[in-house]
């Protein structure tokens, strides 16, 4: 299935390129109202190749190319829409603070954007579904049961373009398995769902899947990055601080920083400040947010929403307590009656816990909440963070750095 998904990316990516190139043509076909020529044409094609890379970046970033929404692709419009909004935005400012192309197209622009939205929602809706659905479902046998094999098998088999069909089967019964195929349920549920079946978690995973030193290679590029990072994430507190300052007054007294001890590597306790999102700061006991009267403030929400909030981290990340990407960590209450239980939670912090990770760019939850609020929500928030401690990897790290912007800024979609 991944050669199947990297297929199925590569089509993606090369439609989504031949919508964009084609939007241009028609879109300067409508401008001039004669069919473009070489003439035409010829002043465009530069600068929006280049455009045409950048938008492909944005489609990435925007979640447009994530599984969801290539399954379930209701949310295609508007999350088509807002990212189309960005690259226009992108495109205006590109044209006027590069001058030197000698056109000035903000009539085109507009049209484009009409046209491009039509023409990729066609290749995306209309043309892309008859041609990626496998013809026919290849018949695969799963021997396991549990909650978490029922979830796998509704989910694979609910929907054809995952082009396999699973049957479950008894461990202990293998006795009929023609004319299907076996295949390895956990390397299966990672393959769809992108996080590890704690199900199949025991001592043994953990010695055959968790490295326990990274390549130097890794270590010493993450370290690099987080030292950038947080010197920007530095920056931007510091511009940011008065004016949450002054918001903050307007909706009434309070402290400006918070202090929390968390857990960071190996369950060292380490302290950070925050900005305060709550009405009082309490110092936390470990409650989830609905258990206290507590509640989140109005600039709190704001600062949640846009992880605002954890930029004051800015030292913990420059200090190596804290990364810029890796499972996310606790306050100290809360992870120590979390450890309690859920076998094995504490294995999350193997590694260097982040600011972001693998399960904050992936997992929904429920409406107005950024993290779980429930053992349930952190059993999936764990099968995400085990994941990453699986196949943690620089790339990886790109990866989740690059969504998290999309969450931040676009805000087009949670998947």
């Amino acid at each position: 299935m991944t050669i199947a998904k990297r297929r199925v990316h590569f089509l993606l990516f090369a439609g989504d390129i031949a919508a964009f190139a084609v939007s241009l043509y028609l879109t300067l076909w409508l401008r001039y109202l004669e069919v473009p020529n070489e003439a035409t044409l010829s002043p465009y094609v530069i600068p929006f190749a280049f455009l045409f890379a950048f938008w492909a970046f944005v489609f990435y970033s925007g979640g447009l190319y994530s599984k969801r929404l290539l399954l379930f692709p209701s949310r295609l419009p508007d999350a088509l829409f807002k990212t189309q909004i960005a690259n226009i935005l992108f495109a205006a400012l590109f044209f006027f603070f590069i001058p030197a192309f000698g056109i000035a197209p903000k009539t085109i622009l507009v049209l484009y954007l009409v046209v491009s939205l039509a023409v990729i929602l066609l290749w995306r809706t209309a043309l892309y579904p008859r041609i990626s659905v496998p013809r026919a479902r290849e018949r695969l046998i799963l021997f396991a049961k549990g909650p978490e094999a029922d979830e796998l098998c509704t989910e694979v088999n609910g929907n054809p373009r995952y082009g396999v069909e699973l049957v479950m089967q008894s461990q202990d019964d293998r006795s009929v398995t023609l004319p299907y195929q076996a295949i390895n349920f956990e390397d299966m549920y990672e393959e769809v769902f992108d996080r590890i079946p704690l199900s199949q978690l025991g001592r043994a995973w953990f010695t055959e899947n968790v490295a326990s030193t990274d390549p130097l290679f890794y270590t010493i590029a993450k370290r690099l990055v987080d030292i950038s990072g947080g010197v920007l994430m530095g920056l931007v507190a510091i511009i940011i601080t008065p004016f949450i300052f002054i918001a903050n007054l307007i909706e009434g007294s309070g402290s400006l920083f918070i202090k929390q001890e968390r857990l960071g590597k190996n369950g060292e306790r380490i302290i950070v400040y925050k900005f305060r999102s709550m009405q009082k700061n309490i110092i936390a006991s470990g409650e989830w947010t609905h258990e206290g009267k507590n509640r989140v403030t109005k600039v709190g929400s704001f600062l949640r929403q846009t992880s605002l909030d954890e930029f004051p981290q800015f030292i913990n990340v420059i200090r190596g307590e804290i990364s810029l990407v890796g499972p996310r960590n606790d306050i100290l209450g809360l992870g120590k009656r979390l450890a309690e239980a859920l076998p094995y939670y504490d294995a999350r912090y193997l590694v260097t816990p982040g600011i972001t990770g693998w399960a904050q760019i992936n997992q929904q939850y429920e409406p107005g909440n950024v993290s779980p609020q429930s053992v349930e929500e952190t059993k999936v928030r764990l099968a995400y963070d085990f994941y990453y401690l699986k196949h943690r990897s620089f790339w990886l790290d790109i990866v989740i750095a690059i969504k998290t912007l999309k969450r931040m800024f676009f805000r087009v979609s949670s998947w």
